[in-house]
């Protein structure tokens, strides 16, 4: 009985020892990490330092995981495992540009989870080398698959696509003037997983932060900055890929004067389309259920559009900033965000057929000198919303203003191009207008009520008019 008893409690001394030991592991390279990347219930810390991966490694076998899941993906580092936690904190990964490249037409993810409840957080990652150094195909820095997992406290800087410096002027899917390779930072898909506290610096032609196939997604706390350009600037270009086309876009008609574009795309964006993988399984979906709260995006070509996904769609805290969009969620809650309109609208309706859009969005002091060619404040469609726009009093330019339906005076929507997309109806819903900024009523718009402190053009029909005084 005493023999037994002490071969147990030495058995449990030497498992809690074990586990104790197994959950502090700490490895001083990449290739001592790679093993531990498919274990479950593991806590692993990658020692503090720069690491780089290179063409060469690629090229001498060291990064050869791969997932199939309608495409072949080339993955660097690839979370199988369940239930671990990898702290990364102190550590910056530079992956050479040429990598994108090394695994011929493959697309890659540099990093990629599809295990459940993993934690992966504090890491520094980083393209290095030209903007121009595309991949062969296409590419993503971060991809979440599987269930409950969350990224966090995550700093990458995303490089490498073609063309770059034109945003989708010369193509975007299937149709393109140009043929394009883009490179987007960090694509969330698979069921509740988290991203949080994250900072994006994105110098590429691609979304920064996408969900697609993901359900209950939160992106929650992260900062994206991107790149804009005149296209002024753009036609003043002696050489390459625009000049080659003449600047004839994708949209039909040669690239106008007197807009600015995202040299990427959107900051936040959602698909009503994509393929996951959770437990081993291959599901195919749209998004569903997204919560986007307290995240700021600077300089993309939108900073949360979400109108694609279905379900409860719900926006909290979140700022745009010098973007050529603000919001776009079709229908959902936005509430106490905040955008300006240096280079376009602070909100936009994706369809004429989006309806029950609840926001409440303050108009910020521009940072930079407006440049907005679209002359929108906000442009609303649809029907059954109840919007309310506030800003200070000295938040104000000449010649912008809040647009009830009608033509959106988009860049990628003149001469009849996307006819689905512009010169909406506008009918039954709310307008609060607490800003100095006119609201023009289009001749299609009726049975809006609106209060504004801005002057009111009311060429509709049925519209209520209150003006604040």
């Amino acid at each position: 009985m005493v023999k037994s008893t002490y071969l147990y409690i030495l058995l449990s001394v030497f498992l809690i020892f074990y586990s104790k030991v197994y959950a502090q592991i700490k490895v001083n390279s990449l290739q001592e990490l790679l093993p531990y990347l498919d274990d479950d219930n593991a806590e692993v810390k990658l020692n503090p330092g720069v690491y780089t991966i290179t063409e060469e490694d690629v090229k001498n076998g060291l990064y050869n995981y791969e997932v199939k899941l309608k495409n072949t993906s080339k993955v660097l580092l690839l979370f199988k495992g369940n239930n671990s936690t990898y702290d990364f904190s102190g550590v910056t990964l530079n992956i050479e540009t040429k990598v994108l490249q090394a695994f011929g037409k493959h697309q890659i993810h540099e990093l990629r989870i599809i295990g459940n409840n993993n934690i992966l957080k504090n890491l520094t990652m980083a393209d290095v080398g030209s903007v121009h150094d595309a991949p062969a195909r296409r590419a993503v820095n971060v991809v979440m698959d599987g269930k409950h997992n969350l990224i966090e406290g995550f700093n990458v800087t995303t490089k490498g696509s073609f063309p770059y410096g034109y945003g989708d002027a010369f193509g975007k899917g299937g149709k393109a003037v140009i043929p394009h390779r883009k490179h987007s930072a960090c694509l969330i898909r698979g069921e509740s997983n988290h991203l949080k506290n994250s900072n994006f610096i994105h110098k590429s032609y691609g979304h920064c932060i996408f969900m697609q196939a993901a359900n209950n997604p939160i992106i929650e706390g992260c900062n994206v900055v991107g790149e804009v350009r005149k296209t002024d600037d753009m036609l003043a270009e002696t050489s390459g890929p625009a000049f080659d086309v003449n600047f004839m876009t994708v949209w039909g008609y040669k690239l106008p004067k007197g807009y600015m574009l995202s040299t990427g795309e959107a900051g936040i964006r959602a698909y009503n389309a994509g393929e996951t993988i959770i437990d081993g399984k291959e599901i195919r979906r749209g998004t569903s259920n997204p919560t986007i709260i307290n995240n700021t995006i600077k300089f993309m070509r939108t900073g949360v559009t979400i109108a694609h996904a279905t379900g409860k769609k719900y926006v909290e805290g979140c700022k745009a900033i010098a973007c050529e969009n603000g919001f776009s969620l079709g229908s959902g809650i936005a509430v106490n965000c905040s955008a300006d309109c240096a280079y376009g609208p602070v909100y936009s309706t994706t369809y004429e057929k989006d309806k029950n859009y609840h926001a409440n969005i303050t108009i910020l002091p521009a940072s930079v000198p407006y440049y907005n060619g679209s002359g929108s404040v906000a442009y609303i469609g649809g029907s059954e919303h109840d919007i309310i726009f506030t800003a200070s009093k000295d938040v104000y330019c000449k010649g912008l203003a809040i647009k009830i339906g009608g033509d959106k005076n988009n860049i990628r929507l003149k001469n009849g191009n996307f006819p689905h997309q512009n010169d909406f109806k506008a009918y039954n819903f709310k307008l609060n207008n607490q800003t100095s900024f006119p609201v023009s009523l289009s001749n299609k718009s009726t049975g809006v009520k609106v209060k504004s402190l801005g002057k009111v053009t009311d060429l509709g029909t049925g519209n209520k008019i209150e003006q604040i005084n």
